[in-house]
């Protein structure tokens, strides 16, 4: 066994024991919204008092639950809106998904990578081709659309030959609408009753919309491009 895949199984092994754990301990109790309502006030005591420590482990438990693709990042994001307002929020949750996601990225690359392009290279090659044409465009429209599962993103792209950098940024912006969303919902924790109430359709559609601009700008001026191009017919 090479030195990598005894870095792979070591890897694996601990994020399979920390979920594992995480089950075992029923942690998902403390990541609910009923929960988080009931110690809002015990919450923003804390926070009035421990201003920076609270920041910093309530981005730590965002990061771990996002890299983790463990459940509760929205009521998380509820939370960040509900104890720190709409910009400071905003700005935290922003940060803390995007590093949380980029680590799933990064691990799906290191334990899958390889083994998925070996094994199914053929049929990822048109998705290779794609993602390293217009990559940016492909990801920004996932991220911005909330139809799709935010874990499965960060799979799969670790999967494709974008770079981390590339995906970093772009999991950013098309994350923010979003992000500003969830947390000023939590801005007003205490009239949220579920989460589903928090996107209403019209609101769903306008980031389908605003997921496909990209894309279809980007078609649009390509065509105009070619018949620019193009001499034009007598």
């Amino acid at each position: 066994m090479n030195n990598k895949r005894i870095k792979q199984f070591v890897i694996l092994a601990v994020l399979i024991a920390l979920v594992v754990l995480f089950f075992i301990f029923d942690l998902k109790q403390y990541l609910t919204l009923e929960y988080m309502k009931s110690q809002q006030q015990a919450f923003a005591d804390y926070y009035s008092e421990n201003t920076v420590l609270t920041i910093a482990i309530y981005f730590i438990i965002y990061v771990i639950t996002t890299s983790l693709s463990l459940p509760g990042a929205a009521v998380l994001t509820l939370v960040g809106g509900a104890l720190f307002g709409l910009v400071t929020g905003t700005i935290v949750v922003s940060f803390a998904s995007t590093l949380g996601a980029t680590l799933a990225f990064l691990v799906s690359r290191f334990l899958l990578g390889d083994y998925v392009q070996s094994k199914f290279s053929d049929k990822l090659k048109v998705i290779n081709e794609g993602i390293e044409k217009e990559g940016e465009f492909y990801l920004f429209t996932l991220r911005l659309v909330p139809l799709f599962p935010f874990f499965l993103i960060n799979l799969i792209m670790g999967l494709t030959p974008i770079r981390t950098i590339k995906f970093f940024v772009v999991s950013q912006l098309g994350m923010l609408p979003g992000t500003i969303v969830y947390v000023f919902a939590g801005t007003q924790l205490a009239q949220v009753d579920s989460l589903k109430g928090i996107l209403s359709p019209g609101l769903i559609g306008a980031f389908v919309l605003l997921g496909l601009f990209p894309l279809l700008a980007k078609k649009t001026l390509e065509l105009i491009k070619r018949r620019k191009v193009s001499p034009t017919s007598s």
